[in-house]
This record gives C-alpha cells, structure tokens and sequence, in this order.
C-alpha cells in the first residue's frame, strides 16, 4: 500500500494535483492499482495496459490524407430511453440530447455516430450549435471526463447503417460504444459504426 496523495506531497514537496497525475500515470503504466476509497497499491504483477486514444474523428481521416465532412443528420431533446436509462443509471425519463450523425473522407462514408448526451451534466450543449461540427468535437473541447469505457464488436450492419454506409444489409462492421463519466456522474453514451474493413490500433 502507497502512502496517501496528501502524505506523497508532503514528503516530495509538491502540490497534491502533481502527485495525483503520477499515481494515474503509473496505474496506466500497469504498475499501481488505484481504488476509490481504498487507496494504491503496488501491482504483484505489472503489466503492460493497451491505451486507445480518444481521437476526433476529423483528425483520424485527415491523418489518412482524406478530405473530411460531417454531416448532422437529426438532433432532439428525448426522455432516456428505458435501456439507457438502466445501463447509465439515470433516473427514468431523464432528458437527453440524442444525436444522428456522419462522418466522410473522401465522400465515402467512415462513420456513423448515434449519440446520447445527459443533459443534467451537460445543459449548455441543448443549445450547442452541432451543424457544422460534431458533438465529439464539442464534448472534447468543453466537458472533461474523468473515466471512459469502450467496448469493441463486429456487428451485422441493419438497413437502417447499411444504408448510410454505402454496403450491404447483413455486412460484418466494426462497432465502437463509449460510456464516459465525469466523477462518476455518466456524460455521454456513443455507438460508432464504421465503414466495412476499418481497423483498431493500440499502443502499449
């Protein structure tokens, strides 16, 4: 067990911000374990964590030398649907910003984003003007979260994706949701799909 943040301040006099960004630097490292309410301690075992950047989807097309556009496809203020209601814990029939969106590189489809935005963390995106950028842009840009969860699958694209990317009914398409929070209150649930053949990179 590590001594608390207060105590590692004190004893290499520096401010309790800097010690914290160390302690979250080695828990990514794999060599610290950090539990809310119980402290850090030191891994048995390190080992080495695969990190997956939080990337505008901009920069990843630009990054391929592609030409990018977004399109906003539909925005409205719902009540929480039941399942996002259950899988956020959200109190039910909470107001969320519910956005359809795309994204182009080269005019060919790269991704389609449908979007969920807790409102009781994030009112000022209600009035976010979202046409000519999207609300990952504006949520990188204006809301820090503190913790985030992807969970990665291939899907079998509906009509409904198959439709906006430009493939077949039935088609395997890699499938990105993200949960992030901002200490421990959910910001934003996300599902994006891309197009047929894109791939995921990690760096450790």
């Amino acid at each position: 067990m590590l001594p608390t943040e207060s105590e590692l301040a004190e004893e290499f006099g520096c401010a309790r911000a800097t010690v914290n960004r160390a302690l979250r630097e080695l828990a990514d490292g794999g060599f610290v374990e950090r539990r809310r309410k119980s402290g850090t301690r030191v891994t048995t075992a390190p080992v080495k964590l695969a990190k997956f950047e939080i990337a505008l989807v901009r920069k990843m097309v630009e990054e391929q030398n592609a030409d990018y556009r977004y399109t906003l496809v539909n925005r409205s203020i719902d009540p929480a649907p039941a399942w996002l209601s259950s899988r956020l814990g959200l109190l039910p029939d909470r107001r969320v910003l519910h956005v359809l969106c795309m994204h182009y590189a080269n005019n060919h489809p790269f991704q389609f984003e449908e979007r969920w935005v807790n409102l009781d963390v994030v009112p000022e995106i209600e009035q976010a003007d979202l046409s000519q950028a999207g609300p990952n842009e504006w949520l990188l840009a204006n809301v820090p979260f503190t913790d985030a969860e992807m969970i990665l699958s291939s899907v079998p694209a509906d009509a409904r994706l198959a439709e906006f990317l430009a493939t077949s009914a039935g088609t395997s398409v890699m499938q990105i949701e993200r949960t992030t929070w901002k200490q421990g209150i959910p910001v934003t649930f996300v599902r994006m799909t891309h197009h047929p053949g894109f791939q995921v990179r990690a760096r450790y």
